[in-house]
């Protein structure tokens, strides 16, 4: 039986040991956990697992192999996977790589071998903290101090979104969507050209007066990592562009949209990650079965004091999952529509958001002649 050569130190000083896969590089992150039976390559490549080293609840992961054209983004961010069983060798038509080579490449820490149902109870009971990711001989003792001494950083959305503005879908005849890339996943662009839009990302500080600039016919706010109060020049950016163009937001860009508005936003225990969360839509009763990835929630007593409406609440903690701001043609949900779990439950809240920016553009019609 081969000796364990990776461990995971937990600031109460809990330890884990494992193998290491992927890169075997020392990490301090913010450890979380997905509930995802499937799906692993896009979690490794979302931008919103910058700094964190991710726990699958699933047994075995890396069966599939890896894909080209399943990528969120080009170059993945996350710090670590760790996982109870790693499969070296997959069975897939469609692999062209293995997880592990992937991870080397991108210099993801990887850890198999792992207790992870009694990891992620202990996720469950105590939260979400740091973890160190180190070899199996460093002394407690010395893994501790690392991590008392470590500050989690606070620019991960500068340093996962795009540095140019860039387009894409510039073929079609759709509405102008200007998305601010906050590390946007690769499928909500598919999502937005799949309906016929052109789409110009722009970096997540970019003023308010170049995106006008653009003359987009709406304003798409994308997912990323971290704090959402760490990006006070996203949130600027978005209070001015409040009641000038319809805005749609996702994940973090509904957080940032709360912001603006005067709401507030606070750190959940363990966070919302998975593709299973049944979330309600309060204003036709449906409910739908989504893919989510966030640590942070809306305060939704702090929505008291704006224009805001509660409009989809999640049903395993009755937390805030979407918000409306009918006068300003204002709209976001907290889970990811374009990821569509099930039979593609959410996808229709792009549709909405396309319908939004055509009645915008035949009122403005309208009023010019």
């Amino acid at each position: 039986m081969r000796e364990a050569d990776k461990k995971i130190i937990l600031e109460d000083g809990q330890e884990y040991y494992g193998f290491s896969f992927g890169s075997g590089q020392e990490k301090i992150l913010e450890i979380v956990f997905n509930t995802s039976m499937v799906g692993y390559q896009e979690i490794l490549s979302d931008p919103s697992y910058t700094d964190q080293a991710v726990v699958m609840t699933w047994p075995l992961i890396g069966n599939y192999g890896m894909a080209a054209d399943d990528y969120e983004t080009e170059t993945p961010s996350i710090g670590a996977l760790i996982v109870r069983e790693y499969n070296d060798e997959p069975s897939n038509f469609r692999s062209e790589r293995t997880l592990g080579d992937v991870m080397k490449q991108y210099r993801i820490t990887g850890i198999s071998g792992v207790d992870t149902r009694k990891l992620n109870r202990s996720i469950r009971d105590f939260g979400s903290r740091k973890a160190l990711l180190t070899g199996a001989k460093t002394p407690l003792e010395e893994g501790l101090r690392k991590l008392k001494g470590y500050r989690m950083p606070g620019d991960a959305v500068s340093r996962v979104s795009c540095r140019a503005p860039w387009e894409a879908g510039q073929e079609n005849d759709g509405p102008h969507v200007a998305a601010i890339d906050c590390g946007m996943k690769r499928n909500i662009v598919r999502s937005l050209l799949k309906r016929g839009c052109r789409v110009t990302v722009v970096p997540w500080n970019t003023p308010a007066n170049e995106i006008l600039a653009l003359r987009p016919d709406g304003i798409f706010l994308s997912n990323g990592p971290g704090d959402p109060t760490d990006v006070p020049e996203t949130i600027h950016t978005v209070r001015e562009l409040l009641g000038e163009l319809p805005v749609f937001g996702i994940c973090l860009g509904h957080q940032i949209i709360s912001l603006a508005y005067g709401a507030k936003t606070y750190k959940l225990k363990f966070g919302h990650r998975g593709g299973n969360h049944p979330v309600k839509d309060l204003e036709t009763g449906r409910i739908e079965i989504t893919s989510q990835n966030h640590s942070y929630a809306v305060d939704e007593e702090s929505l008291a004091g704006t224009p805001l409406v509660v409009t989809h609440r999640n049903l395993l903690d009755g937390t805030v999952e979407g918000i409306r701001c009918e006068a300003d043609r204002v709209f976001s949900v907290q889970y990811h529509p374009e990821s569509a779990p099930g039979p593609q439950d959410s996808a229709h809240l792009f549709d909405r958001f396309i319908h939004l920016m055509e009645e915008s553009g035949r009122s403005c019609q309208k009023e010019r002649t």
